[in-house]
């Protein structure tokens, strides 16, 4: 073995234990929203397989508009990454303030967006017991856009400057509120569907409200407070670097999402095993999206400071940790799938089809956490447009058409939905990892 060989190894070791110190706030942060949707999703399945399944359809189309500002919060935070590196303060204030007023502006964007859609459900295909007690539930989702789209601008700060943990402790400020809001709104006031949207409205306020107190009281913070002056044409060159992620994001968001209406097409049954699925699944999926966020910081820190050698080996690491991850999630979805689905419905169809669906969750864990992880590293390098344009062919001239042909052509029902997505996400985790080595180097 090389010299070179050797130090490259010794770098590689050596980004282990602060992509993990980064990298776990985050994805237990990460889980904090996705655990809300747990809540909601464990307290809407004793009403029934239908509101299930609405909240099945909610899910689908929150995924896009999720998937899309995203992209928005990744440039906030790669902009404070880059700056924290060049040890710029007022540049961070500057990134922040313009990335809270462009949160606002795409939040409350998204929402009337979301509501102006609903009227297109119904030509979709939905199904028409799903639709007659969808829209409240609906528009109180809309909502929760806006405070959920603020709160991770915040974050994004607070994960960039060392300070993860005061991120997971806000976020999980805004999960503890959810349990009792959701009972208490759904089950004592009786509201159903409608309960949990509410519920979930207040709680992602309490974590906003928190994380602006912190923010406005930390001596600590005190440095980012500086005033900025912050034009609109600040904001709108902030939004254009952010639009081919928004675009990447929603494109990939996008594809999953259809796999969800075309669910539609197939039935409530299938809608509500998709959604027990989505929310379990959701929730592993924390650890690579962390893994992600920890290696567009890095790699951004790196940039920053201009040390390009410290590059190939942060995602080295980084890919070691999430196949290893990855690939425990996959025996976990296969050993206890039936259990979890029990768990969310008693409905046995639903029971054995999100069995079904378990499996083939299981089988794309890898790839999945490959291309994710891949696409953070070049995002943190500030490389938007190829790896955008990537993303969409991977999912929609390719994953999604396979899809619709294996579910429906050939019949395989919502196991093929699941079959052909996963084509889009070996395509990504292939090229996408290799974007990234093309445009490093060793030296």
């Amino acid at each position: 073995m090389t010299h070179s060989s050797l130090i490259h190894q010794a770098s590689t070791r050596a980004e282990f234990w602060p992509l993990i110190r980064l990298a776990v706030p985050l994805m237990v942060g990460l889980a904090a929203a996705l655990l809300i949707g747990v809540v909601d999703t464990a307290m809407i399945s004793p009403l029934g397989t239908v509101p299930l399944a609405a909240a099945g359809v909610t899910t689908a189309v929150l995924i896009i508009l999720i998937s899309a500002l995203w992209g928005v919060i990744t440039v906030i935070s790669v902009q404070i990454s880059q700056a924290e590196g060049a040890g710029d303060p007022a540049r961070v204030a500057f990134a922040l303030r313009s990335g809270l007023l462009l949160c606002l502006v795409g939040g409350v964007g998204a929402a009337l967006l979301m509501i102006a859609l609903y009227p297109l459900l119904g030509p979709l295909g939905q199904p028409q017991e799903v639709l007659s007690i969808l829209l409240p539930y609906w528009i109180s989702m809309a909502i929760w856009i806006v405070p959920f789209t603020l709160f991770f601008g915040l974050k994004a700060l607070f994960d960039a400057v060392d300070r993860p943990w005061t991120a997971v402790g806000l976020s999980y400020l805004g999960v503890l509120f959810n349990v009792p809001a959701n009972y208490t709104l759904i089950h004592i006031l009786e509201l159903g569907i409608l309960g949990a949207g509410l519920a979930s409205i207040l709680s992602q306020c309490v974590s906003l409200v928190a994380a602006w107190m912190v923010l406005s009281q930390s001596s600590g913070l005190a440095m980012f407070r500086q005033r900025v002056r912050v034009a609109g044409s600040d904001v709108w060159a902030q939004l254009k670097e952010a639009l081919p992620l928004c675009l990447g994001y929603a494109g990939e968001g996008g594809a999953y999402a259809a796999v969800g209406l075309m669910m539609g097409w197939l039935g409530a049954e299938a809608l509500a095993a998709h959604q027990i699925v989505n929310a379990m699944a959701g929730l592993a999926y924390m650890i690579p999206l962390g893994m992600a966020g920890a290696v567009s910081i890095r790699v951004g820190q790196a940039v920053g400071a201009g040390r390009q050698a410290r590059l190939r080996p942060i995602l080295k690491a980084s890919l070691a940790m999430v196949t290893l991850w990855q690939g425990l999630a996959a025996v976990f979805f296969i050993a206890a799938g039936r259990a979890m689905a029990e768990t969310m419905s008693t409905d046995p169809a639903v029971i054995d089809l999100a069995v079904a669906l378990f499996i083939l969750i299981a089988l794309l864990q890898i790839a999945d956490g490959v291309q994710g992880t891949a696409l953070g590293a070049l995002r943190g390098m500030s490389d938007m447009t190829l790896p955008t344009v990537i993303t969409l062919v991977a999912y929609w001239p390719l994953a999604l058409p396979a899809s619709y042909l294996w579910a429906f052509v050939f019949d395989f029902g919502a196991v093929g939905l699941w079959s052909g997505y996963t084509l889009g996400l070996v395509v990504a985790a292939i090229a996408l990892p290799w974007r990234f080595w093309w445009l490093t180097t060793d030296d």
